[in-house]
């Protein structure tokens, strides 16, 4: 069965730092991208980062480009999200997911879903 779990959400203040993990299990991930979307108040979804497990190729939503990284370890199956210099505009869920293929930020790409994480900006 396929899952992923986010964690590492909280409250932090403006300019400050977060990282999220997203642990999978249930599939060998190396067919795989998974991505990190969020979903503030009366918006819609959107792709945030992204990752193809077999090659390590990125891509980055232009708001957050320069401040965030996405990276993984292969050893415990965990994708992360380093969230630095962040913002009021940042709050939101954060949620990842997984899809076979080649990573992308469209979030109806994706199949599998975590329960997402709350990320909190504010002084």
């Amino acid at each position: 069965q396929v899952q992923l779990v986010e964690s590492g959400g909280g409250l932090v203040q403006p300019g400050g730092s977060l990282r999220l993990s997203c642990a999978v299990s249930g599939f060998r991930w190396d067919y795989y991208a998974i991505g990190w979307f969020r979903q503030a108040p009366g918006k819609e979804r959107e792709g945030v980062a992204a990752m193809s497990i077999v090659d390590s190729n990125t891509d980055y939503a232009d708001s957050v480009k320069d401040r965030f990284t996405i990276s993984r370890d292969s050893a415990e199956n965990t994708v992360f999200l380093q969230m630095n210099s962040l913002k009021p505009e940042d709050t939101a869920v954060y949620y990842c997911a997984s899809r076979i293929g080649v990573q992308s930020l469209w979030p109806w790409e994706y199949d599998t879903w975590g329960q997402g994480t709350q990320v909190t900006v504010s002084s």
